[in-house]
């Protein structure tokens, strides 16, 4: 049953995040689909409900740059930049993992994380105590579910809550890969490339090389 009102609705998705369940939640850009990341049952059960391939990693939600750190390598230059000048909002950095992070959670050695300008996100995040998967709610292929009802109508049962809300942004986060010498935006979003480049030119330009040391 879904419960009454939003508070309530926020306490059940923890509680859901808690026991190994899934669940679907507005954020500042789509819906997202959540599982506790180092519950290697949940994150399986993602990657069963939207027919992703495995070698696709699943990005990680954040909800402060504590927990940025917990899970990458120590983010320094450009990374670090870009963090502290677009979050918390709907820009996704792919950088090298930290070696406490599962496997089953990065790509070769780097993970994709972000931190979102949502308060449900944040809320769920900081109950949890921990990060949670970041991944659209839709199946793989199909367009970012927006509305309760986009989600219900791809997902249906498969999955078990979904926190009733709007999604702020409308659009899908922009991925943005710095784990390299030179940043490579690798998926164009919410922030739009004129907004990264003038970033790169800004921290270049302070007289800092671009690049993850």
């Amino acid at each position: 049953m879904v419960a009454k009102t939003p508070e309530d609705q926020l306490e059940e998705g923890v509680r859901i995040l808690r026991s190994g369940g899934i669940i679907a939640f507005p954020t500042d850009t789509v819906y997202g689909l959540g599982a506790d990341i180092f519950n290697p049952v949940a994150v399986e059960k993602i990657y069963e409900i939207k027919g992703r391939p495995r070698q696709l990693a699943l990005p990680l939600f954040v909800a402060d740059l504590d927990q940025f750190a917990a899970v990458t390598e120590p983010a320094r230059g450009i990374a670090l930049f870009l963090a502290q000048r677009f979050w918390p909002g709907g820009l996704t950095l792919v950088l090298p993992g930290a070696g406490a992070v599962p496997a089953y959670l990065s790509q070769g050695d780097t993970i994709a994380v972000r931190m979102p300008d949502s308060p449900i996100c944040l809320f769920l995040i900081r109950s949890l105590g921990r990060p949670i998967t970041g991944t659209s709610a839709n199946i793989s292929g199909y367009p970012p579910a927006l509305t309760p009802s986009e989600v219900r109508l791809q997902l249906g049962e498969r999955i078990d809550f979904v926190i009733e809300g709007e999604c702020s942004g409308g659009r899908e986060s922009t991925i943005v890969d710095v784990a390299s010498e030179t940043p490579l935006i690798l998926r164009q979003g919410i922030v739009s490339s004129a907004q990264i480049e003038r970033a790169i030119k800004e921290y270049e330009e302070g007289g800092n090389p671009c690049a993850l040391l």
